[in-house]
């Protein structure tokens, strides 16, 4: 990934990814979080994983992130764009729709 193809993700993935890693951390281990996404195969879920690998990447200083961070990075923000564009009416407090995004580092109340 180029200069500015890195420079669009990290500000992307900035802008939309509104938790610290401790907060992260926190609801990673949450039974919610846990049960919230698609498992594969009863495993964890998709967006737990990314939720554990976005906590590394948070810890990394910019220029230590690899090409392949960068690629996460850009899921990262595709999804929670697409997940954001899809939000249910109503409170979304307790939802699977808010727990799923907050496993990929967004909570939509924040």
């Amino acid at each position: 990934m180029h200069g500015d193809e890195q420079k669009e993700t990290w500000e992307g993935f900035h802008e939309l990814v509104n938790m610290t890693p401790a907060a992260l951390e926190r609801w990673l281990a949450s039974d919610r979080s846990q049960n919230a996404g698609q498992h594969k195969g009863g495993g964890e879920s998709t967006g737990h994983a990314s939720g554990r690998r976005i906590v590394d990447i948070l810890r990394t200083k910019k220029g230590d992130l690899s090409d392949d961070d960068y690629r996460h990075m850009r899921e990262v923000v595709g999804y929670i764009r697409r997940h954001l564009a899809q939000r249910p009416s109503g409170d979304v407090q307790d939802t699977r729709w808010r727990y799923s995004l907050m496993n990929w580092g967004h909570d939509p109340l924040e």
